[in-house]
């Protein structure tokens, strides 16, 4: 049986410790974005308005962006490079940049025109002041969307060349405009006036993410040529498994569209709410979901005509290696994740009630969290054997799945409420992780007849969840000791007592992943 080469894992190791390194500080960046946006509007109705408009221009980087690109571009160029073509390369990647251009413009130009019809559409339940802020902030973050899909395309190029730490950290400067233009104005502008401030500051912020790429791109890529060529196959092969993609992606957009109207018809500050409970709810997700998934794409797809065997054990390696830390993320969310929250968000206009509502939608969303990170690894593989359909046609399943479930769950959960927190904003973030695991289950039987059994051992996993639920009684037993302390000093023993509970049982049940981990960190071998 094949084997997976010991310096192949290191490779790969090695590059999702430098994706997780950049989206860790990237996501970081962006919960002090969160927080300074939360000290200064809460759950407002410029919160709402700036939550939704915010989402609506998505439709240009879910369709045109890096899920797209992994999907088609990604492993056509990266297999140009393999093969030493360099000059081939370096015409597919001006084609695709020249396309992206015209379409991401195109798109922009009509997301700006058509703001009034798109907040109707989108937002339905919103009006006076809160529809006119909305309005006005579509017309300036659909242009950002627009900049942001050429960012995309940079970091393609460069993940393709085994380079991840740029790519993923440049975030931080779009992060960082924004909390600069909410520091220097908030306080002193109304909230009508400070959110719109927020929306310039995060234009400029996508024009800088893309330029500070450039030098590495153009260093990496000598041989780039602007301009669109037809003839090229790898160009036709691009843009014929960008369909499958484009089309899930427009689902999956359409479904957190669906989210923002629902939301809009439930009470005043939902759609915030939502928006919240996403941003602590995404992070492990893009740490160590998106990190392996990013790094193993190129690497498969190099390797997709060696044995099935080789791919399988990968797969399966990288599933174990998500695991170790998804699994106590979700538990720990659901646990002790108001302590989180109180420690990110709570202080200004963000109130205790605030805290128990978030904490519940966080809850509701992490059912699905092992679910969409292992969706994410399986869909890399689909992508390096060039399979876009199925993955396409799953996600498109889950999406219409999840929409079902959250809005009966939506409709149920507005009649209830938790310590004074309604429940309606519950109930979509419980159908949306609902919807995960369904398709993480039709990924995962499919991909089964391919290559096998691409799952690790139920044992394996068993371990991991035990450790977890250990370090969540004792993260509970601390902070039911604390004496009244800042809520961001109380979350931050809390966590600490989670974590290092965690790996300590998960050392004493001989999970290797431990002394992996804290090799890397002392960088040994």
């Amino acid at each position: 049986m094949a084997k997976v080469t010991e310096e192949t894992s290191k490779s790969a190791a090695g590059s999702a410790q430098w994706v997780a390194a950049g989206i860790m500080l990237s996501r970081l960046a962006g919960l002090v974005r969160e927080m300074v946006f939360a000290r200064f509007f809460g759950t407002s109705i410029a919160a709402d308005a700036w939550s939704a408009a915010s989402r609506m221009p998505n439709v240009l980087q879910n369709l045109l962006g890096e899920g797209t690109l992994s999907a088609s571009f990604i492993p056509q160029y990266a297999k140009l490079l393999e093969e030493g073509r360099e000059e081939d390369a370096g015409r597919l990647a001006g084609a695709i940049f020249a396309l992206l251009l015209a379409l991401a413009g195109g798109l922009a130009l009509v997301g700006v025109l058509l703001a009034p019809v798109l907040v109707t559409i989108f937002a339905p339940g919103f009006d006076g002041l809160q529809r006119e802020l909305t309005v006005r902030l579509v017309r300036i973050v659909f242009p950002m969307a627009g900049v942001l899909v050429l960012s995309a395309w940079a970091l393609g190029i460069q993940n393709s060349h085994r380079r991840f730490f740029v790519p993923y950290v440049a975030p931080v400067v779009w992060n960082g405009a924004m909390v600069v233009a909410l520091l220097i104005w908030g306080g002193v502008l109304p909230q009508d006036d400070l959110v719109m401030v927020l929306g310039f500051g995060a234009l400029i912020g996508g024009l800088l993410q893309f330029l500070i790429q450039l030098p590495w791109v153009l260093r990496l890529e000598r041989s780039l040529r602007i301009g669109w060529a037809p003839g090229m196959r790898e160009v036709r092969a691009t843009v014929r498994n960008a369909a499958p993609a484009i089309l899930a992606r427009g689902v999956v957009q359409l479904s957190s569209y669906v989210d923002i109207i629902l939301g809009s018809l439930l009470v005043a500050g939902s759609v915030a709410t939502l928006r919240y409970g996403t941003a602590i709810y995404i992070l492990p997700l893009s740490l160590f979901g998106m990190s392996v998934a990013a790094a193993e794409l190129p690497e498969l797809s190099r390797r997709r005509n060696q044995a099935m065997e080789v791919l399988r054990q990968r797969v399966v390696r990288s599933l174990r290696q998500i695991g170790f830390l998804v699994i106590p993320s979700a538990i720990g969310y659901i646990a002790i994740g108001n302590y989180l929250v109180a420690a990110i968000f709570q202080r200004g206009d963000f109130t205790a009630t605030d805290t128990i509502w978030v904490h519940t939608v966080l809850i509701s969303y992490s059912i699905g969290l092992v679910a969409s990170t292992g969706s994410r690894l399986y869909s890399s593989a689909y992508f390096a054997l060039e399979d876009t359909r199925t993955p396409a046609k799953y996600a498109i399943i889950r999406v219409a799945s999840a929409a079902a479930m959250g809005a009966t769950l939506m409709l149920i959960g507005r009649n209830y409420e938790f310590a004074g927190a309604p429940l309606g904003a519950a109930g979509l973030a419980l159908g949306s992780g609902l919807g995960s695991w369904i398709e993480w289950n039709l990924l995962r039987l499919e991909l089964r007849k391919r290559m096998g059994n691409v799952v690790p051992a139920a044992s394996v996993l068993a371990r991991m969840a035990a450790s977890a639920v250990a370090a969540a009684a004792a993260g509970l037993g601390v902070a039911h000791i604390l004496p009244d302390l800042p809520h961001l000093v109380t979350g931050g023993v809390v966590l600490g007592v989670y974590g290092t509970t965690y790996f300590a049982v998960a050392t004493a049940l001989g999970l290797p992943e431990v002394r992996q981990i804290i090799g890397r960190i002392l960088r040994r071998p």
